[in-house]
C-alpha cells in the first residue's frame, strides 16, 4: 500500500518542483542579521523578523544566558497548558505601563496573536 502512495507523492512533488514552486531550505551558518552566511557566502537577509538587530545583540544574549541559568529552557508547552510564569506577567505589566494600557497579552508568534484576537472577537455569524 505504501509503495503506491509513495509513487503518488513522488509524482506530486516532481510536479511542484517542475512548476518552480518547490521551497528549498536555506542553510544559515551565522547569527541572524542583515547579512548572513549561507552556502559559504555572505548574503543580504531580507526575510528575517530581526528588524532591530536584537537577536544577536550582546545584552540580549547575556539576558538569555541568565534566564537559562535561572529558569531552564522554556515552559515545555504553551502558557494555556503549563501556566504563565511570573516573568510573562512582569513583562506584560512593563509593556502596559509603557503604552498606558490596562493590560497586555504576549504571544509567541504572529499566528498565535491572530488566533487569539480573531477567535475572541469573531463568531460564526461574523461577516
Amino acid at each position: 500500500m505504501y509503495s503506491h502512495a509513495k509513487s503518488v507523492f513522488a509524482q506530486t512533488l516532481a510536479e511542484i518542483d517542475a512548476a518552480g514552486l518547490w521551497k528549498h531550505e536555506r542553510i544559515i551558518s551565522s547569527p541572524q542579521a542583515a547579512h548572513i552566511r549561507s552556502e559559504g557566502r555572505e548574503v543580504v537577509n531580507f526575510c528575517a523578523n530581526n528588524y532591530l538587530g536584537l537577536s544577536s545583540h550582546p545584552r540580549v544574549i547575556e539576558a538569555a544566558r541568565a534566564a537559562l541559568d535561572e529558569r531552564g529552557y522554556g515552559l515545555s508547552s504553551v502558557r494555556f497548558i503549563c501556566g504563565t510564569q511570573d516573568r510573562h506577567k512582569e513583562l506584560e505589566a512593563a509593556i502596559s505601563a509603557f503604552l498606558g494600557t490596562e493590560d497586555t497579552i504576549l504571544y509567541g508568534s504572529c499566528f498565535d496573536a491572530n488566533a487569539g484576537l480573531f477567535e475572541t472577537l469573531l463568531g460564526p455569524r461574523t461577516r
